[in-house]
């Protein structure tokens, strides 16, 4: 097969060749629609956020022609700093399989000069090349003349808005008339017969010939004459006045924490009709009719694994989905507004003492949703030091598995009180722990730094980031990242969640016991419990537990939940249905106001919540998380070391919480 179908030869292609689907390829700066576009091209879901770092790996999808179109990581240039833009530049180049038949250069029809150095790299490469000039709303409003700039780059130009779908069908078909770009700029020595314009550059590179910044400044020589020719307003002038005020050195910090706490007030005032909704009428409704029509179907026990193991563990974490959506609805709506870049450019400085910079806050952002592809963004850190120390901890930020526990226990033992006359007391407290989690991560990474005296001061990179104009969010693209977040919950709530709600039914119904003589339903039911498979484990973990203020039940959920956090508010349930037989404390929370210890006393105290609490923000409780940091670091050692370490340090953060708070009468 040629290199290319704009370069094939006029014999007869082959069967398999005719077959073959052409490979296309997104490149483009970092922020300027490129994986919006590729949604576009091939119905595809991804994440698709305005902040750069987003797309670490390749992704790849069918176009409705059949062609396969992979979308790279965003990058300013094709010679590599970071993991990834190494992923573009060895995918361009055929060093990562086979080499794009067509590539198509996205460019910011608002930032010309930015995108064209880019575009004036891939040129050089001699690949068959289309430009897809996105943003052009914005761009025409400026006053670019865009017909004269194909003209200029003599390959197919196609004007597209991303967000709205314009311009894909031209798109689709410019690729079909693809051509090789012509220089952008004079070479020193001109390549050799079946050599490209880049192998050339990098050849004369390294003989000493040609020298970086002399290349860089041919460049932009050309670069800055295509801007000549195709002068257009500025359209930002809106975004640098909003900038004057949330990028104020004082102004702006401000103003981001009192933005984040307004997003967690809005968790508990929004939620709380939807959840009620969800758990007293659905799930509740469903317990019902399983209790009264199953078991002359299917058996007491049976019946017992439907109402008090599937319908009570799943649905005890589903009925978070409510502030599971409305938090990454706001952190979405931010997103696509363009303000999250401005939070990266915040945070910079303060990292930096930390021994990070701005380019860790985009994982650390991720983590708040998961520290798996929190982990995996880190990639995009170039020195290697930040990058260990971000992968450390971003398990530390309040992930979305954390919030259904949250939320249960700040939810039910919280009062709904109002601090300052407007704000809750409740989503204060939510907003509490993220900052723990976060606060706690800077102080290890300044220990860290400390420890090891390897801080690299001054010689971090600088952080580059393109602070895109602010925009009105696109509603679609919106939607589709809350149909993915929250798909995402649902399918952990139908698998790993409804997997460890049935093996944790079976640990607490086994094995069975027959009821004494005097025994009331009550006491038989705690006693079957107790003397259970998962009473017996929990009565085991006790003494290392009780001195945080938890007793042997507790200890069952927190054993549960290692596998997702979440599956501690399953495991509650399951464990309070089997002991608890009062038909009026079926709803959970109404369950864990009401549990007393053997002298009287209430199991759940406010200290005995605050430990909770303050051990879930530090321990890192999931498997996955766990495999993925191995993976990524290569080690075992720092795997294992940072599982047990944070279990550590929770364990001893929990019990002086604990302690603090029974000393000032709260235990």
């Amino acid at each position: 097969m040629s290199d290319s179908p704009a370069n094939s030869g006029g014999g007869a292609a082959t069967l398999e060749e005719e077959e073959k689907p052409r490979l296309i390829a997104l490149v483009g700066n970092p922020n300027v629609g490129k994986s919006c576009l590729f949604n576009q091209l091939t119905g595809s879901r991804q994440k698709v956020a305005n902040y750069p770092g987003v797309t670490v790996d390749a992704r790849q999808g069918l176009a409705e022609d059949g062609s396969q179109v992979v979308d790279l990581p965003g990058t300013y240039g094709l010679r590599p700093s970071a993991l990834d833009d190494a992923v573009t530049a060895e995918v361009i180049l055929g060093e990562r399989g086979e080499q794009p038949d067509v590539v198509v250069v996205v460019l910011d029809a608002t930032n010309l000069r930015r995108s064209l150095y880019l575009y004036s790299e891939v040129a050089d490469l001699g690949r068959p090349t289309v430009v897809a000039l996105n943003m052009v709303d914005e761009a025409r409003r400026g006053g670019l003349n865009l017909p004269d700039l194909a003209e200029s780059l003599a390959v197919p130009v196609v004007e597209t808005v991303a967000v709205t779908g314009e311009g894909t069908e031209e798109l689709l078909a410019a690729i079909d008339r693809a051509l090789e770009p012509k220089p952008t700029w004079e070479l020193p020595q001109e390549p050799a017969p079946g050599q490209s314009r880049w192998e050339r550059v990098r050849e004369l590179e390294q003989a000493g010939t040609l020298a970086a910044d002399t290349e860089s400044t041919a460049r932009y020589a050309w670069v800055a004459d295509q801007l000549a020719a195709h002068p257009s307003k500025s359209t930002r002038e809106r975004t640098e006045k909003i900038d004057r005020v949330l990028l104020h050195p004082v102004a702006g910090p401000l103003l981001f924490l009192i933005l984040m706490a307004l997003v967690f007030q809005s968790i508990f005032s929004w939620a709380e009709p939807l959840m009620k909704f969800i758990e007293e009428v659905i799930f509740k409704g469903m317990q019902s009719w399983a209790n009264a029509a199953l078991p002359g179907l299917i058996g007491a026990t049976a019946t017992s694994l439907v109402s008090d193991g599937i319908i009570a563990g799943v649905g005890a974490v589903i009925v978070f989905l409510p502030q599971i959506v409305i938090l990454f609805l706001l952190i979405g709506l931010l997103e696509d507004s363009g303000y999250m870049s401005r939070a990266a450019f915040l945070v910079d400085r303060p990292l930096r003492h930390a021994g990070l910079s701005g380019r860790s806050f985009i994982p650390l952002l991720s983590s708040f949703a998961c520290a798996i592809p929190g982990v995996l963004a880190t990639r995009t850190i170039p020195d290697r030091r930040e990058r260990w120390l971000t992968v450390l901890i971003a398990p530390l930020m309040t992930c979305s598995a954390r919030i259904p526990v949250y939320v249960l226990l700040i939810g039910t033992f919280v009062p709904n009180t109002k601090v300052a006359g407007f704000l809750g007391l409740q989503g204060l407290v939510l907003f509490g722990l993220y900052l723990a989690g976060l606060t706690l991560g800077v102080t290890l990474g300044l220990v860290a730094g400390a420890l090891k005296k390897r801080r690299t001061r001054g010689k971090l990179l600088p952080l580059v980031v393109e602070l895109p104009p602010y925009r009105k969010p696109s509603m679609g693209a919106t939607w589709l990242k809350l149909r993915l977040r929250a798909g995402d919950f649902l399918k952990r709530a139908g698998t790993v969640i409804f997997a460890v709600s049935v093996a944790l039914w079976f640990l607490v119904s086994f094995p069975q016991r027959s009821p004494l003589p005097g025994e009331t339903e009550k006491q038989a039911a705690a006693a079957q419990l107790a003397e259970s498979y998962g009473g017996r484990i929990g009565h085991a973990m006790e003494p290392a537990i009780k001195p945080l203020g938890y007793d042997w039940k507790i200890g069952v959920g927190l054993l549960g939940s290692f596998a997702a956090r979440e599956v501690f508010v399953s495991t509650m349930s399951i464990v309070y249905a089997q002991g608890e037989q009062d038909e009026e404390s079926k709803v959970l929370r109404e369950t864990l106001k009401k549990e007393r210890r053997a002298d009287g006393t209430p199991v759940y105290s406010l200290a005995t919540v605050g430990s909770l609490l303050v051990f879930f923000v530090i321990a890192l409780q999931c498997g996955a998380t766990v495999a993925v940091v191995k993976r990524e670091t290569a080690s075992w050692r720092f795997a294992a070391a940072q599982l047990f370490g944070f279990l550590g340090l929770a364990w001893v953060a929990a019990f002086v919480t604990f302690n603090a708070l029974k000393a000032m009468g709260l235990g």
